[in-house]
């Protein structure tokens, strides 16, 4: 349980918060941009499905071993300069294809974005609570999360465009831009939030809070709502093809998902904020949508039943990811808050894998739509999980 005082919180304004919500869609925009392009870049290289897939991995898998390196770090000097940090060094390592000018090193440079994203990210999700008062910590997190789905959802678009008109230089010199723009925004308007004052803790004791049901929760349900998410976007446009969709009705599909989910997060951050919406109960109802989803495409054909799972699995996703986040901020010890949302980023990286491949397995075992219901038992699952979720009452709520 937090043991937040007054004089612990730096309180910001909504101006302060925007560069860390930009810093959100870095690192979704870069993921994506280049990740929806690597098929036919290592078409036109002439590499194999094994040299996509370690293309597709080496971002996340450097995410997933780093962000709780990063998530302590933060705490010990500071949440900012581990964002700074973390954005200069993605800028650096997209800047470095460009200068390289050799498409054998896109595997290097995504490496790079990846670890550079495992420091921002978790930075920018400690400030994001450190600087939100307590009573509107769902509606930070609830546009923190809009502007990462908006990121998901241009970032193939967008990134498909400037590999068209400029090869993978252009989209690699942009996010270059893109970071840069956005570490002066953060130098500029977001406050130092210096280090807190912290207990001596121990491998053990980090080892109990790790796996304490306050933190499982959340963390299961968020890893529950980027599985939902990665297969609904990776999977949705398969069982769309196959019932003769073509490749527009499809896409149009993963639009609606992206953008209910942005348009669904601010929505549940308000709802929760004002008592309106609890965070156990909006986490397994999130969770249930996106099940319902699944079912969905697995059981009704056509474009009525893309489009169906589509704004179901959006948002169950935009209902239960801000909720998540908000739970960890209010259970989390204020000192210890990049540690936690870093661990709970490890959970949400390995959603986004393990849900595919589940799906995948079960789809090459039976049929996609039982891949489909599997997921869907296991979202159910992990909504009754968060729904046993409470939040810790405050002297100031």
């Amino acid at each position: 349980m937090s043991t937040e005082s007054p004089e612990q919180t730096s309180t910001g304004s909504p101006a302060q918060l925007r560069p860390l919500y930009a810093a959100g869609f870095v690192t979704a925009f870069g993921a994506h941009s280049i990740a929806a392009s690597l098929g036919a870049y290592t078409n036109g290289q002439h590499a194999s499905l094994l040299t996509l897939g370690l293309l597709l991995a080496v971002y996340d898998g450097a995410e997933v071993i780093l962000k709780p390196v990063f998530g302590s770090l933060a705490d010990r000097i500071g949440p900012r300069p581990v964002l700074l940090g973390g954005l200069l060094a993605f800028a650096l390592a997209s800047a470095a294809f460009v200068i390289a000018g050799n498409p054998a090193a896109v595997g290097l440079a995504r490496l790079g974005q990846g670890a550079a994203a495992a420091a921002f990210s978790p930075a920018a999700g400690a400030l994001v609570a450190r600087l939100s008062p307590t009573k509107r910590q769902g509606r930070a997190f609830g546009g923190y999360g809009a502007w990462k789905s908006i990121g998901y959802t241009l970032g193939p678009l967008l990134g498909g465009v400037l590999i068209t008109v400029g090869g993978f230089s252009l989209l690699f010199g942009t996010l270059t831009a893109l970071a840069l723009a956005v570490t002066g925004w953060v130098i500029l308007v977001v406050p130092v939030a210096p280090p807190l004052p912290r207990t001596r803790q121990t491998v053990l004791d980090l080892a109990r809070r790790l796996s304490h049901p306050s933190f499982l929760r959340p963390t299961a349900a968020l890893a529950g709502t980027t599985a939902a998410l990665a297969v609904g976007v990776g999977f949705l446009p398969v069982t769309g093809a196959a019932t003769g969709l073509g490749p527009l009705a499809t896409g149009a599909a993963v639009s609606v998902l992206a953008a209910c989910s942005a348009l669904v997060q601010p929505w549940a951050g308000r709802a929760r904020d004002a008592g309106r919406l609890r965070d156990g109960t909006g986490m397994a109802g999130g969770l249930a949508l996106a099940a319902a989803g699944m079912a969905l495409a697995a059981l009704v054909p056509g474009v009525g039943g893309v489009l169906a799972a589509a704004v179901a699995i959006g948002v169950g996703v935009g209902l239960a990811t801000p909720l998540g986040f908000a739970h960890l901020a209010a259970i989390t010890p204020p000192e210890r808050l990049g540690q936690t949302m870093g661990a709970a980023e490890v959970g949400r990286e390995l959603g986004d894998a393990g849900g595919p491949l589940l799906v995948g397995a079960i789809a090459a075992a039976a049929s996609l739509g039982t891949g489909f219901l599997g997921l869907a038992a296991l979202l159910v699952l992990a909504g009754v999980a968060a729904a046993g979720a409470r939040a810790p009452q405050r002297a100031n709520d």
